[in-house]
Parts: C-alpha cells; structure tokens; sequence
C-alpha cells in the first residue's frame, strides 16, 4: 500500500543517497504530494501512491539492468566530476530511479465528473486525475531542474533524467543514449516499469 511505498522509498534514499543537500531535497519532497500522487491520470499507476510506487519500480528496474549489464567504466566515473568525487554508484542508480519523475509534483489535481451507475441509472460524482500543471518546464529537464535546486547532479545523471522519456524527449534523445548508456538504461528501466510491473489490470 501507499504506507509501504513511502517507508521502502525513505529508507532507500536514506540508505543510498547522501550528497550535499538531500536531506532538504527529501524535506522538500515530505512537504509535497510526491507520496500521495498518481504516476499518470490512467495510465500507470493511476492512483494514489502510485508515482512513489513507480519510482521504486524504475529503481528496481535499473539496479537490474545495470546488475546484468555492467556500464563502461566511463560512465561511472566521477573524477571529471567534482561536485561528487566519492559518489557510489549505486547511489547514482537511486538518484536517477528514485527521482527521476520529480517533474509530477504538484502536477496533478483531483476533479469529479458525472458517471452513470447502470445498476441503479442514477449519476454518481466520481473522482478523476487530471493534469494541472504549475511549472510548465517540460518534462525530464524539469524534474532536472527540481533536484538541482537542493542537491548537484553529475552531468551523467542530469542527462539520464532529462532523457529518460527516450524519443518521447526531442531530436538528441539517440546522441545522448549514444555519449551516455546510464540515460538509455534509465529509460528502458521507465519503460519496464511501465509495462510490466505496472499494468492496469493489476489494480
């Protein structure tokens, strides 16, 4: 349940994730509907809880993928990086799985609309999500942006996060799965959580 989500999340990111400024950034995410949001209106995770749910799912998804294919060397380096020059790498998989989605905070609202009971004819108010968004800065740069604000990211994984809607993101999607495999991997973890451990029907 949501509950159970929320503290696998917290201790996850207490465990894995400790640069400078994430302990406000969680604050920041305590204090937003981060853990009561839906992932989409009626695609995945349409309900509540369901963005930390598909959070920890894509987390899970890359810690495989990376597990089963280890990334070049290259691309777990940080000495060109110093903003983060111990960084973990697994701490780079929770970043990125964890927070990827931060860009749905505030995003969606809960509104009624009229639907016919057919048991009874009578209409019913019923609740939906729709989309209201508060800071159109797009999608995978906002959630960039968002983090940014509390914590540093490496360039590799502020690349993973911008690009991990894949050629949902614009024209440099291949060039940047290309210079980077971290953002190709993000996405296919996004894409299977998504479509195999968030089905509709599931629910």
């Amino acid at each position: 349940g949501e509950e159970m989500s929320k503290e696998t999340f917290l201790s996850f990111y207490r465990e894995h994730i400790a640069r400078a400024g994430s302990a406000e950034l969680l604050e920041y995410l305590e204090r937003s509907d981060f853990f009561s949001a839906p992932a989409s209106t009626r695609f995945h995770g349409a309900y509540e809880g369901g963005l930390c749910e598909h959070s920890l799912n894509v987390f899970y998804e890359l810690n495989e993928l990376v597990k089963a294919r280890p990334l070049p060397e290259w691309a777990c380096r940080y000495d060109t990086n110093p903003i983060c020059p111990n960084a973990d790498f697994l701490e780079t998989i929770a970043i990125c799985g964890l927070l990827h989605d931060l860009c749905k905070i505030g995003f969606y609202t809960v509104s009624t609309r009229n639907v016919k009971n057919d048991q009874t004819g009578q209409w019913e108010k019923k609740p939906y999500y729709a989309v209201d968004d508060k800071l159109p800065y797009g999608h995978g740069e906002k959630s960039v942006f968002m983090i940014e604000r509390y914590m540093r990211l490496t360039i590799e994984e502020a690349m993973a996060i911008r690009f991990h809607m894949g050629e949902y993101s614009d024209q440099n999607t291949s060039r940047a799965f290309e210079k980077n495999p971290l953002a190709l991997f993000l996405h296919q973890a996004d894409e299977r959580a998504t479509f195999l451990d968030e089905k509709e029907e599931d629910k």
